[in-house]
């Protein structure tokens, strides 16, 4: 377990490393007492880093909601990081690659809440309940730090997450199934991922109430107006400058983007 002074300097470290678009090491090497709750904090305190030059703290996403991937990581729950308005783009956006170090894209479904949620205890009939609006997304993926890692090196690097990007149709909780939202995933004309929202947990909303009893055991709850960011059903795809991205949800739309 680290103390709140190493826990800061390794978010200035992730912060820095951000900025400089360069690689540091893993702060498992650097910290090798690191535990998850540190990794927790750190990323709360990177966050806090970006709010104080003027960011403002929007969400959350979630990561790692597939068996495969937490096998991978050596963990048997999801991960969670923050969103900040200066992560979102809108469809259509031309996206400098290189603000990113290694961005890669994922498939995701947003949640716009309603109302406010806190756990324990939440449940998927409650995040449906409490969302206003479901929209296509896409999450910009990114690390700031060297390979091997391990998940307290992704959980403090918030998550891996770089931005999202945001388009498409808006639609209610109800209004369709939302466990058989299928998507594609293009890039330069040629379909490199496919897949089913049912790939999140079984249902999407299953990782938002996952996070709200998560949220809760540190105090928090998601607010109205927040975004969540639920957790993708493709595996990633590498991007760089030049090239065109374009991601069809059938009835819910498309949402395209460049790099450059």
């Amino acid at each position: 377990m680290l103390n709140d002074a190493d826990r800061r300097q390794a978010a200035q470290s992730i912060y820095r490393a951000e900025l400089d678009r360069a690689v540091i090491p893993q702060l498992s090497r650097t910290y090798p007492g690191i535990e998850l709750a540190d990794a927790y904090a750190i990323q709360r305190f990177w966050a806090e880093l970006h709010m104080a030059t003027g960011a403002r703290h929007i969400g959350h996403k979630i990561g790692l909601t597939s068996r495969a991937m937490q096998m991978a990581s050596k963990i048997t729950e999801p991960d969670y990081g923050h969103l900040l308005d200066t992560m979102i783009y809108r469809d259509g956006a031309q996206i400098a690659a290189n603000k990113f170090l290694k961005p890669r894209l994922e498939v995701e479904l947003a949640f716009v809440m309603g109302e406010d949620l806190e756990g324990p205890g939440a449940q998927i009939h409650d995040v449906m309940r409490a969302a206003e609006f479901v929209t296509p997304a896409m999450e910009i993926i990114d690390y700031r730090t060297e390979v091997p890692r391990a998940i307290t090196d992704t959980i403090a690097d918030n998550a891996a997450s770089g931005g999202m990007v945001i388009g498409g149709r808006t639609i209610r909780p109800f209004d369709a199934d939302i466990r058989w939202v299928g998507a594609t995933l293009s890039k330069n004309g040629i379909i490199e991922e496919s897949g089913v929202s049912a790939a999140i947990m079984g249902h999407p909303a299953a990782g938002v109430a996952w996070l709200v009893n998560k949220l809760s055991v540190v105090g928090e709850k998601l607010r109205k107006g927040q975004i969540v960011l639920a957790g993708s059903f493709t595996r990633p795809v590498d991007v760089a400058a030049g090239d065109v991205i374009h991601a069809d949800y059938g009835p819910l739309g498309a949402i395209g983007v460049s790099f450059v």
